[in-house]
Parts: structure tokens; C-alpha cells; sequence
């Protein structure tokens, strides 16, 4: 049985949607299953990006495959809405090697899916990998995952994915 990393290296280049990462500024926000954090924080980037005026290409996807196709947890789904963003329409998806000619910024959730990214990331890849809440002064850390818990965690991962997203638009707008 192959591994997460193997199962992601082994992945296929479509050449077609390779942008090399440097013509635009493009994140790429990644969590593990890609229904919980990582969907939370593009909505919440989206917003921020759209408030600030920056025009960035924003998607989001997970380190694994367990959920491919399907939409956000109900609970990250019922959280966004409070917060005025619909992510019903969003569609997880596993990081795919294209990913790192794509993106200019590949933004992880939490230490492990940051590892694995740093396993998976090309040599010639130009592609800035970090840590979402390292972006925000005197915070850093790990967005906690909120998939075991009940609602009130996916609010604790609301409030950390938009501080995480408002410092990174101030960032961004910055460079």
C-alpha cells in the first residue's frame, strides 16, 4: 500500500493548467481532507482579498484523498454562512504536483501537512510554502483541526483561518 507522499508524488502533471508561479500571485490554502480548515480559510482569504482590492487566484486543497469530490463538513459549511461566506459549492481535492508550478504561495494549516508539502515540493520549485498563523504576529502555530469536535471548534477555526487571512492580504499587498 503506497503512502500519502508516494500517492502524491505519483500524481500526474496537467500541463494545461501549469502557470508559472511568479506571472501572478496565487495561494493555495492545505489541510488534510480539504472540508474542514483549508475550505474555511479560502473563503476567509477570498473575503479579506476582496475587501483589501487584491486580485490573488485562491483555492484549497488536502494533503489526502479520503474526501476527494466531496463538499465541506456541515459544521465548517454552517460556520461560514454565519460569517456570510457560502462554501457549499467547494469540492475537495488532494495536492497535486501542478500545485507547485501554480501557486506562488502554498499555505499549510498546520506543522505535519507543512512536512508533507516540503516532501512533496520540486526542487525547481519557486513555489513559498508556510505556515497560516505564522503570518500573524505573536500568534503562529497550528490551526486546530475541528473534524473530531463539535461545532464550537469550527468557530475557533473560523476566528484563526480570518486573523490567518487578513495578515496574510497585508503581507501579500505588501510584496
Amino acid at each position: 500500500m503506497a503512502t500519502r507522499i508516494e500517492t502524491l508524488a505519483a500524481t500526474r502533471i496537467n500541463h494545461e493548467n501549469i502557470r508559472m508561479p511568479n506571472e501572478t500571485t496565487s495561494v493555495l490554502l492545505v489541510c488534510l481532507g480539504n472540508i474542514c480548515r483549508s475550505p474555511l480559510a479560502e473563503a476567509a482569504l477570498r473575503a479579506e482579498a476582496a475587501h483589501a482590492g487584491l486580485r490573488i487566484e485562491i483555492d484549497s486543497a488536502g494533503t489526502g484523498d479520503w474526501h476527494i469530490g466531496h463538499a465541506p463538513d456541515a459544521r465548517a459549511q454552517a460556520v461560514a454562512r454565519k460569517h456570510g461566506q457560502d462554501i457549499s459549492r467547494y469540492r475537495a481535492r488532494q495536492v497535486n504536483a501542478a500545485d507547485f508550478a501554480r501557486f506562488s504561495h502554498i499555505v499549510a494549516m498546520d506543522r505535519q501537512n507543512l512536512a508533507d508539502l516540503h516532501d512533496l515540493k520540486p526542487a525547481d520549485s519557486a513555489a513559498q510554502l508556510s505556515l497560516l498563523l505564522d503570518h500573524v504576529e505573536n500568534q503562529g502555530g497550528d490551526v486546530a483541526d475541528p473534524y473530531y469536535g463539535d461545532a464550537d471548534g469550527f468557530e475557533t477555526t473560523w476566528r484563526d483561518v480570518s486573523a490567518g487571512a487578513a495578515a496574510l492580504v497585508r503581507k501579500l499587498k505588501g510584496s
